[in-house]
């Protein structure tokens, strides 16, 4: 059920995001910029890379997320790194986490800040060179970075 508050909360999150200037919002080229580093233009596949998040993030100051990979974890064939990146906050880059085969599982879980209501992207770096990724949408009610940190 939706009260006052709440419709009050959503509405001020929606005029602070307007009222921000276009320069603290960051962009998809600044992702894709990011992805590009990150892969060094090496192709991105769909699959292997499951990314949980709410779809309805109530704060945007801590959204639990959980990113997944398949992988065997042996030294042929394991995660070398997860990264998380967003196409709307002020940095592109949330997290990187390092995995070496010792890690057992291709498994994290954080909480990030998210700026407005954005696609996530995790992106799974593989230790035979390929890249993975999986995607999601989430709606942030009120948002988080707005001045820019």
């Amino acid at each position: 059920m939706i009260d006052r508050r709440s419709v009050l909360t959503r509405l001020a999150a929606v005029g602070g995001l307007l009222l921000a200037p276009p320069r603290l919002l960051a962009t998809t080229e600044r992702r894709d910029r990011a992805i590009a580093e990150l892969t060094g233009g090496a192709p991105v596949r769909d699959g292997r890379v499951t990314l949980t998040i709410p779809a309805i993030a109530e704060n945007g100051l801590s959204v639990y997320t959980t990113v997944a990979v398949d992988s065997p974890m042996t030294p042929a064939d394991h995660v070398r790194a997860i990264h998380i990146l967003s196409e709307k906050n002020p940095i592109a880059r949330l997290a990187t986490f390092h995995l070496t085969p010792r890690s057992g599982i291709a498994r994290v879980s954080t909480n990030i800040r998210l700026a407005a209501s954005q696609q996530v992207t995790a992106l799974a770096e593989m230790s035979d060179g390929s890249f993975w990724q999986d995607r999601r949408d989430v709606l942030v009610t009120l948002a988080a970075c707005i001045d820019g940190g």
